[in-house]
């Protein structure tokens, strides 16, 4: 089977932005003189060394990928070829399945609500989707976006592949032994847990469901702070979903193709590829296999097995391989999967220096501290190159830079994962953070977290004029009281306030008489508000109040954290006379 490794992409403008850098940097990359099976096309050179993927949490394991390149002509954006007429390949590679088509356009205009500074492109979905899956197997989905059979790529158990030992109890691959990259999008079962999304809305997360699998994509391509219209964070995001330069290339190929015009087939439909970059050797067969859908499907050449998820695979026996014979042959450098691994060797996680007086931010800021992790065997000893989950539970809108709620980072050589820095919500109160070994069974490490309210440490009141507020008893009064809290002379936007009509400047108790606000439910009369909040100029205007028939002066006093108090003096009498002005000191009792 001829390989279509190094074949060099064509030189050419995409029509998007994000296109053009990449055609850019790989022509940039480009040497003379290559040769090889490339049919009029020039190799690829290497645009540059393979970037790992700084969390230590690639979305695919490594498995591996269908390696065929788009045509040399440009899609035809919309061919209408009659029944029975042959397809060119240009107009069939270029049409993807419409569901699948629509999986993609749906990712990437959630992500541009979302995370609009990433500027994902749905062709780098479809890239990625072609190079993994083949499009679903051509658009092999239901009417739901779930894959009619289970995709699954081969058994990570390290003889040719990566070693990843199981980390899902065999809930996503039917494998309790190794882990399999599971569906069109092709995650490996422990970044699933954490980069899994429900993009079709039906409560599940699930790795077959192209909607799913889309939007998972996307928000894994998009973490941390990367732009993808620039060259620079566009291949690194593709080297973290697979960590190879040829894979790079690969997708870039299909990403300016798809750029320069598609158009949706009837699901089922889509061009099926046939090259992989294994070479196309099953690493599994299933328990039941099922009979192909397609000519294409289930044949060696494909990525996946074509049959729903096995179980765990039969455990070889001593000094051979699963049928007691002599063992599989296993290509130089692969590990051996009778060897501990790293994360074998762990005994227990500790904290790593992390103090919980360092875990505190106010609300809309960012943690100062950083959540640390050792890894360390029973003797205490260090282990580097294992992957730390940490995981935010509680009632909290807290994140992680990027907007996840789970992130997985390598250990290093001491041992120790730092998690990404925490960013805090709208949300106030006690979280926890748990840091856990993926693949492991261990007790994890809980970090407490607080994120406290916006504080104010000013209110002042702002005037409506030289107007002041006049009510009768019975009546309203005629304008509504307006403050603007400040925090160290800056605006203090976002701040939450409560207002209360209280008995006197010494009894800060609630009244039970003179003027009061309506609930805006019932109408019914209350004296105290609360849940208000400034606006992003720091100005906060009450709701209209309302006098009882009781006359005399009365208070009503504001509150914020931080410090922040307004008393404003209310007067109500019969001639209508009666104000309100802000009384940072009064000495009149309410009612008096």
């Amino acid at each position: 089977m001829a390989a279509h490794f190094g074949r060099r992409l064509r030189k050419g403008a995409a029509t998007t932005a994000v296109a053009a850098a990449a055609v850019a940097a790989l022509s940039a990359s480009q040497a003379p003189g290559a040769t090889g099976d490339d049919h009029g096309r020039q190799a690829t050179a290497g645009a540059s060394a393979p970037v790992p993927d700084p969390t230590g949490d690639d979305a695919t394991g490594n498995s591996p990928y269908y390696t065929d390149l788009p045509p040399l002509n440009s899609p035809n954006p919309s061919p209408s070829p009659s029944a029975g007429t042959p397809v060119a390949q240009g107009a069939a590679e270029a049409g993807i399945p419409a569901t699948v088509l629509d999986a993609y356009k749906k990712a990437e205009a959630e992500l541009r609500a979302s995370k609009p500074g990433c500027n994902l492109p749905w062709q780098l979905l479809a890239a990625i989707g072609k190079v993994e899956s083949g499009q679903a197997r051509g658009g092999e989905v239901d009417a739901s976006g779930t894959t009619l059979r289970p995709i699954l790529g081969p058994v990570l158990d390290g003889n040719g592949f990566a070693l990843i030992k199981d980390t899902d109890h065999g809930a996503y691959d039917g494998n309790a032994q190794y882990d399999q990259a599971v569906g069109p999008m092709q995650f490996i079962p422990s970044t699933w847990a954490w980069a899994g999304r429900d993009g079709n809305g039906d409560g599940k997360k699930d790795p077959n469901n192209i909607y799913d699998a889309a939007l998972a994509a996307g928000h894994y391509l998009c973490r941390g702070d990367r732009d993808l219209s620039q060259a620079a964070d566009l291949h690194g995001a593709i080297l973290g979903y697979n960590n190879s330069q040829d894979y790079l290339n690969t997708v870039l190929s299909w990403m300016e193709y798809y750029s320069k015009g598609t158009y949706s087939v009837p699901d089922g439909t889509g061009a099926a590829p046939g090259h992989r970059s294994d070479d196309g050797t099953p690493r599994t067969t299933p328990s039941t296999p099922a009979e192909p859908a397609n000519p294409h499907q289930g044949k060696p050449g494909s990525k996946d097995q074509g049959g729903r998820p096995s179980p765990s695979p039969t455990p070889s026996k001593p000094g051979g391989g699963q049928d007691g014979g002599d063992p599989a042959p296993r290509p130089p450098g692969t590990p051996d999967p009778t060897t501990p691994t790293p994360t074998d060797t762990v005994d227990h996680l500790e904290n790593a220096g992390t103090a919980t007086a360092e875990l505190t931010a106010t609300a809309g800021d960012a943690f100062t501290g950083t959540i640390s992790t050792r890894a360390e065997t029973k003797a205490g000893a260090a282990v580097a190159r294992v992957r730390i989950r940490f995981t935010i539970s509680g009632d909290t809108d807290a994140t992680f830079t990027g907007g996840e709620d789970v992130a997985t980072v390598a250990t290093d050589s001491k041992g120790v994962a730092k998690a990404p820095a925490l960013q805090a919500g709208e949300k106030t109160g006690d979280f926890k953070v748990t840091a856990t070994v993926v693949g492991r069974s261990l007790k994890g490490v809980d970090y407490q977290a607080t994120v406290t309210e916006r504080p104010a440490d000013s209110l002042t009141a702002t005037t409506n004029g030289d107007t002041p507020l006049t009510c009768t008893p019975g009546g309203e009064f005629a304008d509504q009281v307006q403050l603007k809290a400040t925090y160290k002379g800056a605006v203090a936007d976002k701040v939450a306030a409560t207002a209360t009509l209280i008995k006197s400047a010494t009894d800060a108790t609630e009244n039970d008489k003179g003027p009061y606000f309506k609930d805006a439910t019932t109408g019914k009369a209350v004296r105290t508000l609360t849940g208000l909040k400034t606006d992003a100029k720091g100005l906060l205007t009450l709701p209209k109040l309302y006098a009882d028939d009781t006359t005399g002066t009365f208070l009503l006093r504001v509150t914020t954290p931080g410090g922040g108090t307004l008393t404003v003096q209310l007067r109500v009498a019969a001639d209508g006379t009666a104000t309100a002005s802000p009384s940072p000191s009064p000495s009149a009792s309410a009612g008096s």
